[in-house]
């Protein structure tokens, strides 16, 4: 059976699957990246497990994978095929899909994490059928994918999407990236978090606790909810004042929070918008399985020659 490699790397562990033509997920796998061995370890490993994977596919169905694609975290030269840097995985200049291309001997694709999550959501997610979206993932930081018309945005640097550094609050908190009062500082999952930590007295409580708190009608917690969705609704606006998308896609962990965060989020948005075309808001549909399910998607577009159209995933 025609399939694909579809390997998705974070920052402890990796995601990986077999995609049939059709689009079905042949087989699936997991493996932590070792990461405390070093980054040559964890490109050893990447590279392991990607040849494990050919040789089940070879066995398993009849033939080795037509190709593969590979997600990544940090800054990415996709047109290059290098892995610039990643401060969780410790590389720099790590030139993956040359060494994925020669352990294999097939095409390579590779893309930064995000993107490819956002190709995902956008091709047979929740953007479904939008011919512009953004995907803005709610995490640690907050990143962005600018989708246009099937495909995603990577920028002149690569840089493209970077949401989470749009000032929101001028001379505020300190963010590692040199500026002050970035988006991500005060409306990611990591943020929420911290500042819920400090006002509820309880150094293990999260964004989850505090939107449990939120729905049970706690007063700290709705005043400190509210402060990262009047920031985030802040960035958004900007975002979608330069971009105009059609549909705009929140993920990552505080999009689990459901309708306490969209709810107040959709209100916060419709306030500020003036002139503005406001977008649908809609939660992501692929939670975890984005990156894996865009590799896939960037590994299939290599074989467009063969196979001019883009089949449904199921997932």
């Amino acid at each position: 059976m025609r399939h694909v490699i579809a390997l998705d790397v974070g920052g402890t562990g990796m995601k990986a699957a077999l995609v049939g033509d059709d689009g079905a997920l042949l087989h699936r796998a997991r493996r932590a990246t070792g990461r405390e061995r070093g980054p040559d370890a964890v490109v050893a490993t990447i590279l392991d497990f990607a040849a494990e994977l050919h040789a089940y596919g070879a066995e398993r169905h009849g033939a080795p994978a037509l190709a593969a694609g590979l997600a990544v975290p940090g800054i990415v030269d996709e047109e290059r095929g290098i892995a610039s840097y990643a401060a969780n995985l410790g590389w720099r200049d790590v030139p993956l899909r040359a060494l994925l291309t020669e352990r294999l001997g097939i095409p390579v694709a590779l893309g930064h994490d995000v993107r490819t999550g956002g190709l995902a959501e956008g091709r047979i997610g929740a953007g479904k059928g939008a011919d512009r979206f953004l995907f803005v993932p709610l995490g640690t930081g907050i990143a962005g994918a600018i989708g246009i018309d099937g495909r995603v945005e990577a920028g002149a640097h690569g840089f493209a999407g970077e949401i989470g550094h749009i000032v929101v609050r001028p001379g505020g908190t300190a963010c590692p990236c040199g500026q002050h009062g970035c988006l991500e500082r005060y409306a990611s999952a990591s943020a929420v978090s911290e500042t819920w930590a400090a006002v509820c007295g309880d150094p293990d409580a999260d964004a989850a606790d505090c939107a449990k708190a939120v729905a049970s009608g706690d007063p700290e917690a709705v005043r400190v909810w509210q402060e990262a969705v009047d920031a985030l609704a802040d960035g958004l606006v900007t975002a979608l004042t330069l971009l105009d998308p059609r549909t705009l896609i929140i993920g990552g962990g505080l999009a689990e929070a459901g309708e306490v965060l969209f709810q107040p989020l959709r209100d916060a948005v419709r306030r500020r918008v003036t002139f503005q075309k406001l977008p649908t808001i809609v939660p992501a549909a692929l939670g975890d399985t984005a990156g894996c399910l865009g590799a896939g998607l960037l590994a299939r577009d290599l074989l467009t020659t063969t196979t001019p159209t883009t089949p449904e995933v199921s997932t």
